[in-house]
């Protein structure tokens, strides 16, 4: 699992009260504002003081929109939490727009019509938003519930022959564009030249007996029995949900993935050596739907994690440079969990999540943390004595320490010395060994002629 360097365990403690929304809103004090009320139970807050405070996040946002948008998101996030109010949602949906989070604005308004039906400002908003991303027949199913004598009812008249206008010329294009598809998928009989076929699982414990897959490089497209678009070959099982993309658009996005997916493989294989020995799942999922299946929380602390024989990615909607770290850096969790039969279970935390952490910082062109304030803090924390000791950090998971930056850095700093010691063969005989039972203190002496006290000294010696 990968942490989020900008972003720590969330505080248990109750949020403040009502009246200290209100006295922080009345002072512009917006960033108070938002770090007060970030966490904490809303549920353990009353009814009438969510209220009060989510119309205090609400001035934030709204003073914020056209200044800094990315805070009035963050407000507008916390104000629907508190209460979805219509202003809420609108102005989340707004904000959302701004810092080109579009599937946020979609989901934000789509919560407005649901929650507030008479109200023409959320379907004229989700209107607008779905013909921009081509969907001319979602947005005249939203644009039809406009309420006939809102204010928007004209404006949303007009948008309406406009999607209407736009699905019809693209009615023959559709059934053009599916026929293709049917050929790609070799359905109509005849298969592209150069792939070979097998019946195998789609990849790891999670496939299904019996579904066909190419075994060479190339990629095939369809849809497993629970709905996700699938892409594989004999590395990488691709799996997403379709959310409305139409072909087109479906082939640009998986072309992105893929060319992700290679980079990451050709890359892990130039660092270490090794790559996976069968093919394993990628899924990939928008910040929403990864908040639906792992918790809030979780989704707004982790990038994405390696669980269950698969990658599951964080906000993959676009494959940003953090994006593609991620996908380098679960892989070799991936790789891992692959020759040594288990890594989660069979070997220390940090050296599972130092190998991983220091091959990313490689594919970012780094040897030490790239965030600087991890570094300064990771450093800082060398020369107090402070750095966690490899010992402490065999067992548990990293993202729940005290401070997971520095045990990420730590771990990973750990790993960059025993590379620089013997490099990436030595280290993958070790860490086979290791995962194979023999025991981390007898590894180290046969391999590098250290121990774990030795070591976390050399990570102290380096940061110094």
């Amino acid at each position: 699992m990968r942490a989020l360097l900008v972003a720590l365990v969330l505080a248990a403690a109750p949020p403040p009260s009502a009246q200290k929304a209100k006295e922080l809103a009345a002072s512009r004090a917006w960033e108070e504002l938002y770090l007060a009320f970030a966490s904490g139970e809303v549920k353990d807050v009353p009814d009438a003081q969510r209220r009060t405070i989510s119309g205090a996040l609400l001035k934030g946002c709204e003073a914020l929109l056209e200044e800094d948008a990315v805070m009035a998101y963050s407000l507008g996030e916390r104000a629907a939490v508190y209460d979805e109010s219509a202003g809420a949602l609108r102005c989340l949906a707004r904000s959302a727009r701004k810092t080109d989070q579009r599937a946020s604005a979609e989901a934000a308004l789509r919560k407005g019509l649901e929650k507030h039906p008479k109200d023409g400002s959320f379907p004229l908003e989700l209107g607008r938003l779905l013909l921009e991303e081509q969907d001319a027949a979602g947005a005249l199913a939203v644009l039809e519930k406009v309420p006939p004598r809102s204010r928007e009812a004209a404006e949303a008249k007009r948008l309406v022959q406009q999607a209407r206008a736009k699905t019809n010329e693209e009615g023959a294009a559709r059934k053009e564009a599916e026929r293709l598809e049917q050929l790609m998928n070799g359905k109509t009989g005849r298969r592209p030249a150069g792939t070979d076929l097998e019946v195998a699982p789609a990849g790891g414990r999670g496939g299904d007996k019996g579904e066909t897959r190419s075994v060479s490089l190339s990629y095939e497209s369809g849809t497993d029995p629970g709905g996700m678009r699938t892409r594989s070959n004999s590395r990488f099982v691709i799996r997403y949900f379709n959310n409305q993309r139409d072909f087109g658009q479906r082939a640009d996005y998986e072309g992105r993935v893929v060319a992700a997916l290679d980079e990451a493989y050709d890359f892990t294989l130039r660092e270490i050596g090794e790559t996976r020995d069968r093919p394993v799942d990628v899924i990939l999922y928008t910040r929403e739907e990864f908040s639906l299946h792992f918790g809030k929380q979780r989704a707004q602390m982790i990038a994405g994690l390696y669980s269950d024989d698969a990658i599951r990615i964080n906000d993959a909607a676009e494959m940003s440079q953090e994006t593609r770290a991620t996908l380098v850096h679960e892989y070799v969790h991936a790789v891992l969990d692959s020759y040594t039969q288990g890594a989660r279970d069979t070997l220390p935390v940090w050296l599972n999540e130092g190998l991983a952490e220091y091959v990313e910082w490689r594919y970012l062109g780094e040897e030490s943390p790239p965030n600087r304030l991890v570094r300064n803090t990771v450093t800082s924390a060398a020369k107090a004595g402070k750095l966690p000791r490899l010992a402490e950090m065999a067992d548990q998971s990293l993202i729940f320490s005290r401070n997971p930056s520095v045990a990420y850095a730590t771990s990973a700093i750990a790993v960059r010395e025993l590379v620089r010691r013997g490099g990436a063969e030595r280290l993958i005989t070790f860490i086979r060994e290791v995962g194979g039972g023999k025991p981390i203190e007898e590894a180290l002496r046969d391999h590098y002629g250290e121990t774990l006290a030795s070591l976390d000294e050399d990570v102290r010696a380096a940061l110094q």
